[in-house]
């Protein structure tokens, strides 16, 4: 019994999942170009066979039965033949066994260079088989190596999968023999032949994995995930749909007293993650996405959101370095441009005073601004601001202490609205 070969029949089938007639077909064929090297005289007909279970081999060759030997390599005599099987005659094949006496030695090393070069093909295709249609879903493993600086190489049983720095979020520390848990990206060719299982815990599809499998209602599809946008190891956004008006689908997916987003927030790293209600109307979207900061002016654009907050709720609206913004933006699937309250107001008072300079007849006009009622107009007049001229050479400080009640701000983005309409 070659020990050899069946202890490389039995690690390919348990570790690898490669069928053992696919190993020995291989290595068979890489024996025969062994068989010419080491056994003098042997022709191309050369036949190599392994026992699947004792590993035993033999080599034969075949050879022309003639009168004459010309070629030793390819024929042989009547009189030798008959000698290894008395019915033969001339013009038949015969085959010879010829296995050298140290061949099972020459085997293990031939076997030894088929795995690394002619089994990539099997194995690739085992790779395929297991992996290919498992693309998107949670899978587990072991850190068994670093490779290429931060590239992390996963043991996950048959095969192992690749881990690139570029998949998972920077501030992310791993140690070998560790326990991970990532998505399975892709299955994909490698330039040498065979096949790598690509993996990501940096993807938005790896959050939404997680709460599909932490969530029963995900599963079930009384709750959906309609969008997820995300920042590696900041921050996360999810809106979520029930199709049970008795189910809440931002509290079923938080769970009670946290305890669903708990554990998915733990396996992040402590990672943020804000689930809101999702809707088909973008501004209603966007409000939630805010909550609980408001806008207190929002318009609409074909490719942006412009919006006023308040200077408290400015820098949770931003959120560091701009990502909550951008967040938000690719959630509505448009930038956002967020401005304080106070910078608003400042500059309506600029603008309002630069159009009071104008020589624009219009503003010495009786005062009327459109969209405001009369009452309110009645106490401006009464104040002195009788004209558009006299209102925008005022001062918010001045309309609030003339005309208490009247708010300055509002006025003035409906004036200079009025006004940029007239000049387009």
């Amino acid at each position: 019994m070659n020990k050899d070969l069946i202890a490389i029949f039995e690690y390919l089938e348990r570790e690898k999942g490669i069928k053992r007639e696919i190993v020995i077909n291989a290595i068979m064929d890489s024996l025969r170009a062994a068989a010419r090297k080491s056994v003098k005289g042997l022709g191309e007909k050369v036949n190599v066979e392994i026992h699947p279970k004792t590993g035993e081999i033999e080599v034969f060759t075949q050879k022309k039965i003639v009168e004459k030997v010309a070629n030793p390599a390819e024929e042989i005599s009547l009189e030798d033949a008959r000698a290894l099987e008395p019915e033969c005659n001339i013009d038949q094949w015969l085959e010879i066994s010829i296995t050298p006496q140290d061949f099972g030695r020459i085997a293990a090393q031939a076997a030894r260079q088929v795995i690394t070069q002619k089994l990539k093909g099997a194995e690739r295709d085992v790779i395929y088989q297991e992996y290919r249609h498992r693309a998107g879903e949670l899978i587990s493993g072991t850190i068994k190596r670093f490779i290429r600086g931060r590239t992390i190489v996963v043991d996950l049983g048959k095969v192992e999968a690749i881990l690139p720095e570029r998949n998972y979020p920077k501030l992310e520390r791993y140690n070998v023999g560790e326990k991970l848990q990532a998505l399975l990206y892709e299955v994909r060719d490698t330039e040498g032949g065979g096949a790598e299982v690509i993996l990501s815990r940096s993807h938005p599809e790896f959050v939404k994995q997680l709460f599909i499998q932490e969530v029963p209602e995900l599963r079930d599809k009384t709750v959906v995930i309609e969008k997820i946008v995300r920042d590696p190891g900041y921050r996360t956004k999810l809106a979520v749909r029930s199709f049970d008006s008795k189910v809440d689908p931002v509290g079923t997916c938080v769970g009670v007293r946290g305890t669903r987003i708990k554990n998915i927030i733990r396996e992040l790293n402590n990672e943020k993650i804000d689930v809101v209600p999702f809707s088909d109307d973008l501004i209603q979207l966007l409000q939630n996405l805010l909550a609980p900061a408001e806008a207190r002016k929002l318009k609409e654009y074909e490719d942006r959101v412009w919006m006023v907050v308040a200077d408290d709720d400015y820098p949770t609206v931003i959120g560091k370095k701009g990502m909550n913004a951008r967040l938000i933006g690719q959630m509505i699937g448009k930038d956002i441009d967020v401005q304080k309250n106070t910078e608003h107001q400042k500059l309506l008072t600029i603008q309002m005073a630069e159009l009071g300079e104008s020589d624009d007849p219009h503003l010495d006009e009786k005062l009327k601004i459109e969209g405001v009622s009369n009452l309110i107009i009645e106490s401006l007049i009464g104040a002195g601001y009788d004209t558009l001229r006299k209102f925008t050479q005022s001062t918010p400080n001045d309309i609030s202490v003339n005309a208490p009640g009247t708010n300055y701000y509002d006025l003035a983005e409906k004036i200079l609205a009025k006004n940029k309409n007239k000049k387009s």
